[in-house]
C-alpha cells in the first residue's frame, strides 16, 4: 500500500499569529496541501496547557474542530484529523456534537485521533479525574459509536446521566468516524486494535521530557511495537485491516532526500500506512514552499 501523508496545520505558532492563526492562513496552507496531494491535514489538541509544559518542550494549540473547520470550508476533498483529541477532556455527548457537527459540515471528511492525555496540570485545570482518563476515553468511544446508530441512548456515567439522546442529523456513511488511537503504551495499542480502525504512535526522541510516553525513538523500537500490535490482535481475532499512522517527527525533518527516503521506505516496509509530516518557515509562504518540496518528492510514494 502506498504511503499517505497529513500536513500538520501550524496553529501553534504564537510566536507569529498574522502569518499562522488567522482564518486566511488556515486557509490557504489547507488549500496548498490539498492541491499538493496530502491525505489530511491535522491539528492536536490542549484546551489548557501549563507553563511548565510549554516550558519545555510543549505548544499551544487552538480548539481542534474550530480549526478544522475552518480548512474544511476552504477545501473540498482533503480529509481532516484529529491528533490528538483527548476525549476525557470533555464530557462524552458534548465531545459527540463537536464530532458530529464537523463531521456532517465537512461532508464526512473526519478521522477522529484519540487518546488518553498525559498532562496531569491540564486535567486539573479542567476538573477531571487523571486516573479514569482510560475509561473515560472507551466510555467515550463507546457513546459515540451508539450515538451514530441512531437510536435514542441512554447512559449512567459516573458524573452524568443520560435518557433519549438522540443525534441527528446522521451521515450517509452509517457509522461514526474512523477512528485512530494515539499513544505509544501498550493500553494504547490495546483499544487501538480491538475498539478502533488505526493506530497513532509517534517518535519521541529529542522531546521525551514533553511527551511523557512510552519511547520509540527508532524504527527498531517502531517494528517492535508493531510486532506487539500485530500479536495482540491475533490473540483477540482481529482479521481487519488497521491503520497506523506515524509520526515520523526528527526521523524526516531536516534531512537529506535520500535520508527521508530511506526512512519512508522503512516505515512503508513496516506497514505504516499514514505519516505525519510538517514543514518549518518563518511565513506560511515559505512553510506552503517546503510542503510542495515534499510532496513532489513523496506525497503519492511508493516504496521502492
Amino acid at each position: 500500500m502506498d504511503l499517505q501523508f497529513s500536513f500538520e496545520l501550524p496553529t501553534l505558532r504564537v510566536d507569529a499569529v498574522s502569518e499562522f492563526i488567522t482564518a486566511e492562513a488556515i486557509a490557504e496552507i489547507a488549500t496548498a496541501a490539498e492541491s499538493c496531494g496530502y491525505g489530511a491535514v491535522h491539528v492536536t489538541d490542549h484546551p489548557a496547557p501549563d507553563s511548565k509544559w510549554l516550558d519545555h518542550g510543549g505548544h499551544h494549540a487552538l480548539d481542534p474542530f474550530v480549526a478544522l473547520s475552518f480548512a474544511a470550508a476552504s477545501t473540498s476533498t482533503i480529509q481532516l484529523l484529529t491528533n490528538i483529541y483527548v476525549a476525557a477532556y470533555r464530557n462524552p455527548f458534548l465531545g459527540a456534537k463537536s464530532i458530529q457537527s464537523l463531521d456532517v459540515l465537512s461532508g464526512e471528511r473526519l478521522i477522529l485521533g484519540m487518546g488518553a492525555g498525559y498532562l496531569k496540570p491540564e486535567f486539573r485545570a479542567l476538573g477531571i479525574d487523571f486516573d479514569s482518563r482510560g475509561e473515560r476515553l472507551e466510555e467515550a468511544i463507546a457513546i459515540l459509536s451508539r450515538l451514530y446508530t441512531g437510536d435514542d441512548i441512554a447512559h449512567e456515567g459516573s458524573d452524568f446521566s443520560a435518557r433519549g439522546v438522540r443525534f441527528r442529523p446522521l451521515p450517509t456513511r452509517g457509522s461514526r468516524p474512523p477512528i485512530w488511537m494515539g499513544g505509544n503504551s501498550k493500553a494504547a495499542v490495546r483499544r487501538a486494535v480491538s475498539l478502533c480502525e488505526g493506530w497513532a504512535p509517534f517518535n519521541t526522541a529529542g522531546y521525551e521530557a514533553a511527551s511523557r510516553t512510552a519511547g520509540i525513538a527508532n524504527l527498531d523500537e517502531l517494528e517492535a511495537a508493531i510486532i506487539w500490535a500485530r500479536q495482540y490482535a491475533g490473540t483477540i481475532g482481529r482479521t481487519r485491516p488497521l491503520d497506523i499512522c506515524f509520526s515520523a517527527a526528527t526521523m524526516i525533518d531536516g534531512k537529506s532526500v535520500d535520508e527521508q527516503a530511506a526512512v519512508l521506505n522503512r516505515l512503508a516496509a513496516l506497514g505504516v500506512t499514514w505519516v505525519i509530516v510538517s514543514a518549518v518557515g518563518n511565513d506560511r509562504v515559505e512553510v506552503i514552499a517546503r510542503m510542495r518540496e515534499f510532496a513532489d518528492r513523496f506525497v503519492a510514494f511508493a516504496p521502492s
